[in-house]
């Protein structure tokens, strides 16, 4: 068995997802990144409302449409990679409300923070870092967002526990996400290729929520499961090239996309940690 280490898994993914910043792939193939979208359930006027080029097809849902963001709050979105999250976010907290968003990929930065400054978007700001140790303060958001990001890190415990520092006594998380409700097979478990690709660093569902609870969450709810496209499989030349280092053929895809799920989990900081 091949035991791939956390470096090497964040490098990867680092260097995955740099490349699609700067070429504006999306992790899908060549698909339309309005229509995949609108199949995570964002609306036409969502869709309209932020940069061209902050939607890079990246998402597994819509964590901005179960969050009730209020005007005036303080959101850390974890991963924000090109901005779409966060410019969606930043027009339901309004102008006295504020949008931070974290990436560890120095591409994804330059591609959000110039998509901000080419819209005016002032009241969001983006900021490099691990979502394993985020640049942002304790107790300084209301609600941390994230979509289809946490399964890459290595250490889902601490990027709930970070989650948990930066949020305000009372407030919230929402994201959406990937998890298992089996093992995957160690030929893609052990795939570099599969962790850029969302699934190799996917957690057993009940995993995951065992890691939000651990960090000191409360009301630890899954709201939403989806199962996980196959197509989306067969069409993604990222799963193409994990299929065929695996040995994988049609019927084990669908075995596997049907142990795959899109969740969205939310969770709240208790008050009395204040």
């Amino acid at each position: 068995m091949t035991i791939i280490k956390d470096d090497d898994i964040k490098k990867a993914v680092k260097e995955g997802y740099g490349k699609i910043a700067s070429l504006g792939l999306t992790c899908c193939g060549p698909r339309d990144t309005a229509e995949i979208g609108r199949n995570l359930g964002y609306s036409t006027d969502d869709l309209r409302a932020v940069p061209e080029g902050s939607n890079l097809g990246l998402g597994c849902g819509n964590p901005i449409a179960l969050a009730s963001l209020a005007e005036g709050e303080t959101v850390v979105d974890l991963g924000s990679g090109a901005g779409f999250d966060c410019f969606l976010a930043a027009g339901r907290v309004g102008k006295s409300g504020r949008v931070i968003g974290v990436d560890m990929t120095p591409e994804m930065i330059e591609r959000s923070r110039g998509n901000a400054e080419k819209d005016g978007f002032e009241n969001v700001e983006f900021r490099f870092g691990e979502i394993e140790n985020l640049p942002v303060d304790a107790n300084t958001a209301d609600c941390v967002i994230s979509n289809c990001v946490i399964n890459l890190s290595p250490d889902k415990g601490q990027v709930f526990k970070e989650a948990f520092r930066v949020l305000k006594p009372g407030g919230r998380i929402m994201v959406s996400d990937i998890v298992l409700l089996k093992e995957l097979p160690p030929a893609v478990r052990d795939s570099i290729e599969a962790y850029i690709g969302c699934l190799a660093g996917a957690s057993l569902k009940g995993d995951y929520i065992k890691a939000a609870e651990k960090a000191g969450f409360e009301n630890v709810r899954v709201l939403d499961e989806t199962s996980f496209p196959v197509e989306f499989a067969v069409n993604d030349p990222i799963a193409l090239a994990i299929m065929e280092k695996a040995n994988l053929g049609l019927e084990d895809v669908r075995d596997l996309a049907r142990s795959v799920v899109s969740i969205k989990v939310q969770a709240v900081k208790p008050k009395k940690n204040a």
